[in-house]
């Protein structure tokens, strides 16, 4: 059941043991980020997701500490979903936010939403479902408040975790770069999310905090259950790899930030690739794309310049792995014209190639793309306009 730590809670500001001094270490921490990201330090509204753990707890505190040091002039709006996956224990996580943002002078905003069921009703997972959920949630809590920055408080552990797990079921660069710092709430959306905790806080920083406000913040058992991936590599992986490294967690997220900035620049080369290889007369639907351009392209780029052409026409990559983007590759190498043209021809409708290679591949938005038996898959492309929560 989900309980408070055994510390007796006191949350009156004038009780604060910090009242008085300096700012916290921990809230000169999240200043130097604050700056670091460029975020607005004066007349904005900023969403804070707080679901009562440590993390989010301690960053709506240190936000707190930075307002009333007048180190930030904004104003805080908490948002908090109760996914109802813990029956009484859910809703006594909402009251308990709620209460947190009341004595702190914030308003808050409280949502409810059966994630297990909208789960049972999709493919996905109960974990993607209630991200989606919450997203959707931060979503129209940021337009009905009229702003475009939405905070989440993920630390350093989160992003070894993610790396940790990305690794293990396989990934290319997107995936060993982790979470980002900060992008768009949702595809295409103008609401930024950023995570302010993400590049020096690890969650023992976060505790110590809540621990130092004399804060008794919320757990929930369902991060202990280790059923679930991403509980085991917190409590089995992580405690390995500092055994052999004891700053393993700081070293997993600056290699990730490293291999980030590394990825946003193949991303650009490889979207002026796509650019280039768009022809002149399609460039404003993308449906066709220059043969001869990307086989002679580094791999690297032209793989990734694919990924961004069904990107753009499914409205997402989920489902699509590295054989698939191989499979098309090895139709776009083969030297036998009239074979590639019948296997493009199966695999996208009102295709167009012929043997020199130069014309271009057609993609029908809203076509159904039937694959080679050796993908084992069957996806439905989405218009270019799509969008996907991820």
């Amino acid at each position: 059941m989900t309980k408070a730590r055994k510390t007796k809670q006191t949350r009156a500001k004038s009780k604060s043991p910090l009242l008085g001094r300096g700012l916290a270490t921990f809230a000169r921490g999240l200043l130097q980020e604050w700056r670091n990201l460029g975020l607005p330090s004066e007349s904005a509204t900023i969403i804070v997701a707080v679901s009562g753990g440590a993390d989010s707890t301690a960053l709506l505190l240190a936000l707190d500490e930075l307002i009333r040091a007048k180190k930030l002039k904004i104003k805080l709006v908490v948002a908090h979903l109760n996914h109802k996956l813990r029956a009484a224990a859910s809703d006594a996580d909402a009251r308990w936010v709620r209460s947190l943002a009341k004595e702190s002078g914030h308003r808050a905003i409280v949502g409810t939403r059966k994630v297990k069921a909208l789960a049972s009703k999709t493919s996905d997972n109960l974990e993607q479902t209630a991200r989606r959920a919450r997203y959707e949630f931060l979503t129209r809590i940021a337009r009905s408040n009229k702003t475009n920055l939405v905070l989440t408080a993920h630390t350093m552990n989160d992003q070894a975790e993610t790396v940790l797990l990305n690794l293990m079921r396989g990934t290319g660069g997107d995936g060993l770069s982790g979470i980002e710092r900060v992008r768009p709430l949702t595809s295409g959306s103008g609401i930024m999310l950023a995570r302010p905790l993400l590049s020096w806080a690890r969650r023992s920083d976060t505790e110590d905090y809540c621990r130092q406000r004399a804060i008794d913040y919320r757990s929930d058992e369902m991060n202990a259950d280790e059923s679930f991936a991403r509980v085991r590599v917190r409590k089995q992986l992580l405690p390995l790899m500092e055994r052999f490294n004891p700053r393993f967690i700081q070293s997993i997220a600056r290699s990730a930030e490293i291999l980030r900035e590394d990825n946003l620049a193949l991303e650009a080369a490889a979207a002026r690739l796509l650019e280039l290889s768009l022809q002149p007369r399609e460039k404003r639907r993308g449906n066709s794309l220059r043969i001869d351009l990307l086989r002679v392209a580094p791999i690297a780029l032209r793989r990734r310049a694919l990924r961004l052409w069904l990107a753009q026409h499914r409205g997402d990559l989920i489902r699509i792995e590295r054989v698939h983007i191989a499979a098309i590759e090895n139709l776009l190498a083969s030297t036998a014209g009239a074979r590639r043209r019948d296997n493009l021809n199966r695999l996208f409708p009102k295709t167009r190639i012929d043997e020199r290679g130069t014309e271009p591949v057609a993609l029908a938005t809203g076509s159904s793309l039937r694959l080679p038996a050796c993908w084992r898959k069957r996806f439905r492309t989405r218009s270019p306009n799509s969008t996907h929560d991820y």
